[in-house]
């Protein structure tokens, strides 16, 4: 069955309209029968956008939403309450380079490097994550960051590289 769902999900469910659209609702529905029937782990009440692709040993928690055209590749964990913007990326792997008498191509990958992202995040439009990553509570990514490093809970982050902007625990 894996299979068959896996197929509806990428070849059709993935393309219906987005979820606040005219028929948004049985779109999301769709999307949301299928996807948490080819992850590891899904919560209730998830989202999974349009055009939203993931690897089948994601965990997502309640919820939460991937966004629009996101990418998400194998090894992520995502909490309760995350938002995610349209278009976000989040990366685990890369290609290997110290060889320099080989070419990259031929090198093959590194090893996935996990990434995290807890409870009660917000991520914001166009954002990379890069491999090992993880995003603390509260946490809230601004649009188009290059997310390379962890940072403290409620941080505030944003740029390229992200650094932090403010702390959301000062601003209670």
């Amino acid at each position: 069955m894996f299979r068959l769902y896996y197929f509806l999900y990428h070849f059709v469910a993935k393309k219906l309209p987005v979820s606040y659209n005219k028929f948004g609702s049985f779109s999301k529905k769709i999307r949301y029968f299928l996807g948490k029937r080819i992850i590891a782990f899904c919560g209730e009440n998830v989202n999974f956008e349009k055009g939203a692709e993931f690897g089948s040993d994601l965990v997502i928690g309640n919820n939460s939403g991937i966004g629009i055209n996101c990418k998400i590749s194998r090894g992520v964990s995502i909490g309760n309450n995350v938002m995610m913007a349209p278009e976000v990326v989040i990366i685990t792997t890369a290609h290997e380079h110290k060889k320099t008498n080989l070419p990259m191509i031929e090198q093959g990958n590194h090893k996935i490097k996990k990434v995290v992202i807890k409870n009660d995040v917000w991520i914001g439009q166009r954002s990379l994550i890069l491999p090992g990553v993880m995003v603390e509570d509260g946490t809230i990514i601004g649009a188009n960051s290059v997310v390379t490093k962890s940072f403290p809970p409620y941080s505030v982050i944003a740029g390229n590289p992200a650094r932090i902007i403010k702390s959301r625990l000062n601003n209670s």
